[in-house]
Order: C-alpha cells, then sequence, then structure tokens
C-alpha cells in the first residue's frame, strides 16, 4: 500500500506519517518511511538519533550521483534514470521501519535544478510503482514530487488540517492538485482538535466521505516536540485517539 500525506505547514501530518509508520510496523507490515517535506523532520519524529540522520544526506545533494546517473553535465539528460538501487543505499533501518530522506528542491530565483528534479521524479515513480513494502510519504504543503504516473501507483493521499480557514484553503488547493493527477482517494484528517467549535467547523468544511476522522489535541505530543531527545518521541499512536483514524484508512485492506 501506497499512502502520500500533506497538508499546510504546522497541522502534524509528520507527527501523524511517524505514528502511522509505527502503527503498522507493529502489526506486521515492511514499512518505507519516506521523507520528501522541506523540513525535513520525519527522522526525528522516527525516533532516529541525530548523529544517524546527520550521515544520512538527502539525495537531492548528492551530486556525484546525480550527474552519474544523469549521463554527465550537459544540457540533455534522461528523463528516466536508473535509481532501483538507490533505496539500499541510502535509507537507515529504525526496527521494521526503513527510512528516505529525498532532500528539498531549489526555490524561485536560483540555479536550474531541473536534473535534480527529474531525478527525485524518477526515485519516487521507483518507490511508489516499484517498491512491495508499504511507502509512506510525508509531503510538503503541496504534493509537487508527485506525477501524473506516480499518482497512479498511490493508493490514499491523506490531508491532514486543523480547525483554521487558511488550512482549510489548503486542504482545497492540495485536493484539486490530486484530483488533476488522478490520485483514486483523497482523504482529510482534522487534527489538534481543541473543542466541539472545531469539530463543527470542519464537519462543515468537509463532507462525511471526505473527512476520515478527527484527532484530538494532545498537551503530551507538544510537550514531546519542546522537550525531546529525538529517543523520547512515541512509538506508536499517541493514544487509542488515532486507533479509529488508521483502521478507517486502511479499511478494506489487508493489514
Amino acid at each position: 500500500m501506497k499512502i502520500a500525506i500533506s497538508g499546510k505547514g504546522g497541522v502534524g501530518k509528520t507527527t501523524f506519517a511517524a505514528n502511522l509508520a509505527h502503527y503498522l510496523s507493529e502489526r506486521g507490515m515492511r514499512v518505507l518511511a519516506v521523507d520528501a517535506d522541506p523540513d525535513a523532520s520525519l527522522g526525528t519524529v522516527l525516533g532516529i538519533a541525530e548523529d544517524d540522520l546527520n550521515r544520512l544526506r538527502p539525495i537531492v545533494d548528492m551530486k556525484e550521483l546525480i550527474e552519474q546517473r544523469m549521463g554527465g553535465s550537459g544540457a540533455f539528460y534522461p528523463l528516466n534514470p536508473q535509481v532501483d538501487d538507490i533505496l539500499d543505499d541510502y535509507s537507515v533501518q529504525v526496527g521494521p521501519i526503513r527510512f528516505f530522506r529525498m532532500g528539498n528542491v531549489k526555490g524561485g530565483g536560483t540555479a536550474c535544478y531541473c536534473k535534480e528534479n527529474s531525478f527525485l521524479h524518477a526515485l519516487v515513480n521507483s518507490l511508489i510503482l516499484s517498491e512491495q513494502d508499504t511507502v509512506i510519504l510525508d509531503m510538503g504543503a503541496g504534493i509537487e514530487q508527485l506525477t501524473r504516473g506516480t499518482a497512479q501507483g498511490v493508493d490514499v493521499l491523506v490531508i491532514v488540517t486543523e480547525a483554521s480557514t487558511v488550512s482549510a484553503h489548503t486542504v482545497r488547493v492540495i485536493q484539486k492538485l490530486a484530483q488533476e493527477l488522478g490520485i483514486p482517494k483523497v482523504s482529510v484528517i482534522g487534527n489538534k482538535i481543541r473543542s466541539t467549535k472545531d469539530e463543527d467547523f470542519l464537519k462543515a468544511q468537509f463532507t462525511e466521505d471526505e473527512l476520515l476522522g478527527l484527532i484530538p489535541f494532545s498537551e503530551e505530543l507538544l510537550d514531546m516536540s519542546i522537550h525531546t531527545d529525538n529517543s523520547s518521541f512515541p512509538k506508536g499512536a499517541p493514544g487509542s485517539q488515532l486507533e479509529s483514524v488508521y483502521r478507517k484508512l486502511m479499511e478494506g485492506r489487508d493489514i
């Protein structure tokens, strides 16, 4: 199963992605957790030691490797470079979970990043279409790493949102992109719910079919995010409130 997770920055999508990875791995599934978010914090939330993370360079920064696979430094390059062996060489095992960090792309006003983008697209395509493990992609605020081809291999896109107008607007933008790419199932999860007012707001914004579930705000997780040494992050769902959300997400699938 291939799950892509997105949402506005700060809504808790990375925490959700990490706990979903632990939830599935604890049920016997082999999980590949892919950090495709420019903020690159999934490894920390998974509980990987900082020294191990520092040794794991983002693929996008490996210039020599990219040049080798993309046919040198010329203006022309292959659109489908060989990347099948990258996963084993550049991933870290954390218990039953393998962690892989793709890295970021350059923003506006910087030098052309065409080769790097093409390389990352090929890598995502390989992970989505070829990898036999369960793949969890922690995306940025958008889903630019997915192309029309790779989106065909994604089983579900989960968009995490808070109870705010700005966050709900981001959901609509991502939903539109997902529809254009042909992603078969797009679900919304409300996070950091503090009151019935928050619940009512999200239920008014999204239909029952769209809204997968609501996760209460957790003071415990907030404290962990402030006072953490990596090892203190939870290994598994922070409380039973996520159980129903996870089960509904995996509904009809063999776990």
